[in-house]
């Protein structure tokens, strides 16, 4: 009996010494404005995720950010005096390696016809959908390309076409979502099942800001526990923003992140060694008219010079001269090439100069430059907010994304920071004439103009440089435009595992005696 009773408290001290203590208290990191505990149900609950570096999501490159001088780079040749130069700051960013490829746009395509199959979303279906028309040309035998350039398997990796600026946004905001989603899953905190079962969904579909805001309700994997907790310190099969898992939306760069990253400076800033480590010495040795003017392993092999004469870009020539001649072609490509074909920039990214042109989120005007301001600088905000029913409830839309409204001049009429909900035309010509921009009136400029950058395999070598800009409408596409997707940085400046500001050690400092 003694022996039994002896062998039971050794269970139980080694139960108790494998969970902790039963005297033991839990450590707790304590708040360092009211000294509670985070993570902790019996003060407060309050849940504190530990600091976590933002994930880099697929087929993106991290940018550092910097100033750079936004414009031309060469002559204006042009006459357009659109791009004047002018010192400008961008935040980092990511970017995607390489254009969005014809591929990339038919796997879009296939959960659009899934999720909405039934006919009433037929809109949604067709909407979708590139314009294969633009191959057409009244003078050339180009009919072909119609049904085969987006179609066919030998064109997968090369730039999607015919995209207008409204579908590459719609194209970003789904690819947001659907990498949010499988993060979820890879977390244990969403059922696989659920990437299975679009078939048919309709407004029901998974988006990251309806999952939010608690509109969609994902069933979490049971095999797994969630590492998350609430406030009375159970499991939450819920996420939230504060808890660092979810990535930003993908989202269409804008001018001045496109044209920097297109520039490529960072090879041109070389690292010098100082005790606190390495640094740059902030410099740009040379005024970029490319995207691949200044790369870090030269612009030939130094040995044989076997780079020597090789076209760095898909671009037209000259006059009927897209590709070179038989046995000795230039650039390889008479219509787009491959989206990885051609040399990378300093960041890695693939055809910032040639190939196609890309859409960028601005909207057009002349003087741009001169307005927008010098961080972060852009043109087409228009400031919503989610809006609620009757109720209070927060609304999705036929396609299930969640219902937005302008912000109206009366909400903010006290705000210092701007006065009305869409900015669009804020500071757009001279305010004392009330001059603006009447699209088919006085001009072709209009709040639907979109910029578009970077050249294409039509266009002569003026348009390659990354400060050159031109606008279509929102609404159109052509066979030279395609696009690439960016996402906001969270964070460290200069890049995972790094801090925000400059970092000095605590060695003591020497102080004169009196």
């Amino acid at each position: 009996m003694r022996n039994l009773l002896y062998l039971s408290a050794v269970v139980v001290l080694f139960s108790a010494c494998k969970g902790g203590l039963p005297f033991a208290k839990k450590k707790f990191d304590k708040s360092g404005v009211t000294g509670w505990n985070y993570n902790d149900k019996n003060m407060g609950g309050f849940f504190k995720s530990p600091v976590k570096e933002q994930g880099t999501g697929p087929g993106l490159v991290f940018v550092q950010g910097g100033t750079f001088t936004m414009g031309a780079a060469d002559e204006d040749v042009m006459g357009d005096w659109n791009n004047v130069p002018r010192r400008v700051t961008v935040s980092s960013f990511y970017i995607d390696k390489s254009e969005v490829a014809n591929i990339h746009y038919r796997e879009y395509l296939n959960w659009i016809e899934r999720t909405f199959d039934d006919p009433q979303f037929e809109k949604v279906v067709t909407g979708a959908k590139p314009d294969t028309l633009v191959w057409r040309s009244e003078l050339a035998a180009n009919e072909p390309l119609i049904d085969y350039y987006f179609r066919h398997p030998s064109y997968n990796n090369y730039p999607v076409v015919g995209v207008s600026w409204r579908q590459a946004n719609d194209f970003c905001i789904w690819r947001g979502s659907r990498v949010n989603e499988l993060l979820l899953v890879q977390k244990g905190l969403a059922n696989p099942n659920q990437l299975k079962t679009i078939q048919g969904q309709g407004e029901e579909n998974f988006t990251t800001k309806s999952y939010l805001l608690g509109l969609y309700s994902t069933q979490a994997a049971k095999s797994k526990k969630s590492p998350l907790m609430d406030e009375n310190g159970r499991p939450r099969n819920y996420v939230k923003i504060e808890d660092g898992i979810l990535l930003p939306e993908y989202r269409l760069p804008t001018e001045a992140e496109w044209e920097y990253a297109a520039l490529g400076y960072i090879n041109q800033n070389p690292n010098v060694k100082t005790k606190e480590g390495k640094r740059g010495e902030e410099l740009i040795m040379n005024k970029q008219v490319y995207s691949w003017s200044h790369n870090v392993n030269g612009m030939r092999d130094n040995r044989y010079g076997s780079w020597q004469g090789k076209y760095m870009a898909n671009f037209k020539r000259g006059n009927g001269d897209y590709m070179g001649i038989a046995g000795g072609l230039n650039d390889n490509s008479a219509i787009p090439g491959p989206i990885d074909a051609f040399y990378p920039n300093g960041f890695g990214l693939y055809n910032m100069s040639g190939n196609v042109n890309e859409w960028v989120a601005d909207v057009y005007r002349p003087m741009s430059s001169k307005d927008v301001d010098d961080f972060n600088p852009y043109r087409g905000n228009v400031f919503t907010k989610n809006e609620k029913d009757a109720n209070g409830e927060f609304q999705r839309d036929s396609i299930g994304r969640v219902k937005t409204v302008v912000v109206t001049d009366e909400e903010a009429r006290t705000r210092r920071n701007y006065q009305k909900g869409n900015v669009i035309n804020y500071l757009d010509g001279d305010s004392l004439s009330m001059v603006n921009y009447g699209y088919g009136t006085t001009t072709l400029v209009s709040d639907k103009s979109r910029v578009f950058k970077g050249g294409s395999w039509d266009d002569r070598a003026y348009w390659l440089s990354p400060g050159t800009r031109r606008h279509l409408e929102e609404d159109q596409a052509t066979s030279t435009i395609g696009f690439r997707c960016a996402m906001d940085r969270f964070g460290s400046q200069e890049g995972n595992g790094f801090k925000n500001g400059n970092q000095f050690s605590n060695r003591r400092q020497n102080t004169r005696k009196k």
